[in-house]
């Protein structure tokens, strides 16, 4: 006689989770012409140690793993996924226009080209540990932004990193809500 197995299953629907984002317009996506100075800037926001490339690993993979016990938090942290990815393709256009490669690889001023890897990730085990990282990755991304708006002079690239910045805040506001709800 066959031994029956009980089955797990997600019960977690997220096919209706939209980007979660301050409700305001992106600026055009334009440069006032290249600079690979800028665009090699904007590869370490793009995929280096603290970008887009890492916050959208880190969510998604928090994401799933608290999705199968506490959905309402794993959707919140999939809307955050979603509009890093928006940030990731706005900066992946900029660094197009600027001249630059968008190869996964971040280019600083002062070292060695390094390819995106998930080593840049920190995985907690619990769930006030996944936002507590989530919340310094999210204030890293503002200082670095900042710091790299101060380097650029093309107010058409600021605006855009200075929407990405209101984003950023929106999601360390949303991320303090939820630790205070566990």
């Amino acid at each position: 006689m066959e031994e029956k197995k009980d089955s797990l299953t997600n019960t977690c629907n997220f096919m209706e989770v939209s980007p979660i984002m301050m409700d305001l317009p992106y600026p055009p996506v334009k440069v006032r012409g290249k600079n690979q100075i800028y665009a090699d800037l904007l590869s370490m926001d793009y995929c280096g140690s603290v970008s887009e490339m890492s916050a959208i690993t880190q969510y998604i993979n928090n994401e799933n793993r608290m999705s199968s016990e506490k959905c309402p938090l794993a959707k919140t942290i999939l809307g955050i996924a979603m509009a890093e990815m928006i940030h990731l393709q706005k900066l992946g256009e900029l660094i197009f226009l600027l001249g630059g490669n968008i190869d996964f690889t971040a280019k600083p001023r002062n070292g060695r080209p390094k390819m995106w890897t998930p080593e840049y990730l920190t995985i907690p085990e619990s769930a006030g540990k996944m936002i507590l990282a989530d919340i310094e990755s999210e204030k890293a991304a503002i200082h670095q932004y900042r710091m790299h708006m101060n380097m650029i002079n093309d107010n058409d690239v600021n605006a855009v990193l200075a929407r990405i910045v209101k984003d950023e805040e929106y999601h360390i506001m949303m991320l303090q809500t939820l630790i205070k709800e566990l």
